[in-house]
């Protein structure tokens, strides 16, 4: 009897401790918005042409990269479809 209380209150305390804990208290700041008031530093800043201009550089390597694929798949199958065609006709 003692073995089922004691598992009780444990369990009680573990679903029930969330709900009464209490949060750390935030700093002020981050509560909400914050506007900033002074210079930014130029150490604190993307360089966002050049992050552009790669991601933009990127997308076309990998676009024509692709199209050469399946360019010369679709090659590779009208060889090979030509060569059956051959065989086939040769054949009747």
């Amino acid at each position: 009897m003692a073995k089922r209380l004691i598992q009780a209150v444990m369990l009680a305390a573990v679903l029930c401790g969330p709900a009464f804990a209490q949060e750390p208290a935030k700093p002020a700041s981050q509560d909400g918005f914050v506007p900033v008031d002074g210079p930014i530093n130029a150490s604190d800043t993307m360089p966002a042409p050049v992050l552009v201009a790669t991601a933009y550089g990127l997308i076309w390597v990998v676009l024509f990269g692709y199209v050469w694929s399946v360019r010369s798949r679709l090659g590779r199958v009208e060889r090979e479809m030509d060569a059956v065609s051959r065989r086939v006709a040769g054949k009747n």
